[in-house]
């Protein structure tokens, strides 16, 4: 099926820092897609050029099959968009911006974002000014879904939302995917995420280091609590992609993908190996696995020690 967003070697640069490195990834329709990496990693300049609010030094956007760079105002139109701090009319009322946008939009824009406000219990009669964040945020939200987008872009969404209202909102997300339309979301909740994603992208430092299904992630990859024989001073190597490992007195930590059930039990049979204890990480373990690919710590206490680069996606 043709990708509803598609990036082709985008790399961009702000004088000297360079916020996208020859970044190339395909969304397909009907997922929630998630889009993670620390402050700085590229996340939002890499939304704000497939949506066409910025250039990019070389390369090439989609969206819908629109190029980004050209066509920039009909994919925004085709889409819902929530930045991550929305640029709203202060001195309008909460439905009054509704009535001013669904002048841009078909005639079921204005009603379904008054029942979306009403489910997010904003007050019609209140000026946006007088707003919380959180009040603001829910009614950015109700702006984006309003034009039941065939796409919709999340920046960091759930800021300021109350935990219900959280929840109540990403489970809507899976509803959408369900019914064939797409959610990119980038978002530090990575808990949050973990239970609304169907493919999660890492960012670091403007590369992507990971692009995989999340079921499949998670299946992939595995944390190993060792405990060594007395007399031994290191576990045997490990026939796997190791993101993380560190060593506590006479236990080893690892986190490590693609590793068989034959190889664990070749590791529970080895003499150096006193015990073998195997967990699912969370995605959040994961994803700092691999922020933390290629740093160390002089720290003797824990003597970490990483892998110098992660996996490539």
């Amino acid at each position: 099926m043709k990708p509803v967003i598609r990036l082709e070697n985008v790399t961009k640069r702000f004088g000297a820092q360079t916020a996208l490195s020859d970044v190339s990834l395909e969304v397909g329709p009907g997922v929630v897609y998630a889009l993670l990496g620390e402050n700085g990693a590229g996340k939002t300049t890499a939304i704000r050029i497939m949506l066409g609010l910025a250039e990019p030094n070389s390369g090439q956007a989609e969206v819908l099959g629109l190029r980004s760079d050209r066509d920039g105002l009909a994919i925004r139109r085709r889409i819902g968009y929530v930045p991550e701090q929305p640029t709203l009319y202060d001195w309008m009322r909460v439905g009054e911006i509704g009535w001013f946008a669904a002048g841009f939009y078909g005639d079921g824009f204005l009603p379904r974002y008054y029942e979306l406000a009403a489910r997010f219990g904003l007050p019609e009669r209140r000026k946006l000014k007088t707003l919380s964040k959180g009040m603001r945020a829910k009614v950015a939200l109700s702006l984006a879904l309003a034009n039941d987008p065939e796409l919709l872009v999340l920046d960091e969404p759930t800021s300021g939302l109350d935990a219900l209202v959280r929840r109540e909102f990403l489970e809507s997300m899976v509803d959408r995917a369900a019914a064939g339309k797409t959610v990119l979301l980038s978002s530090h909740q990575i808990a949050e995420v973990e239970r609304v994603a169907d493919v999660v992208a890492v960012m670091r430092q403007g590369r992507l280091v990971l692009v995989e299904r999340l079921d499949e992630l998670k299946r992939q990859t595995r944390e190993l609590t060792i405990t060594l024989a007395d007399g031994a001073d290191a576990p045997p190597d490990l026939n796997g992609d190791v993101l993380y490992r560190c060593r506590k007195g006479h236990q080893w930590q690892w986190l490590v993908r693609h590793m068989a059930e034959a190889q664990l039990a070749d590791l529970r049979a080895h003499p150096s190996v006193r015990g073998l204890e195997v967990r699912t990480p969370s995605l959040e373990e994961i994803f700092v696995a691999y922020m933390q690919a290629g740093r160390q710590t002089d720290d003797p206490a824990e003597q970490t020690q990483l892998s110098e680069e992660a996996p490539a996606p």
